[in-house]
């Protein structure tokens, strides 16, 4: 049971990581047309933060796994 759900989380980060991906790349576009107006600038802000907070962490796992 324990491995599913670890299975389920991974598969969840991966989705919400290709997602921040594409809002980023979204608003990059949009970025380049206009100028972005404070809500569109936020999330752009918060989707950088969140995509390298997320490798971040998943790299001191992973060295945690198999180093510790």
């Amino acid at each position: 049971m324990v491995s599913l759900l670890e299975n389920l989380f991974q598969i969840s980060a991966i989705i919400l990581l290709l997602c921040s991906f594409y809002y980023y790349r979204y608003f990059k576009k949009i970025k380049r047309e206009r100028k972005l107006n404070l809500f569109e600038r936020s999330i752009y802000i918060t989707t950088q933060i969140a995509i390298y907070l997320c490798a971040g962490s998943y790299l001191l796992l992973f060295l945690d796994r198999n180093f510790g």
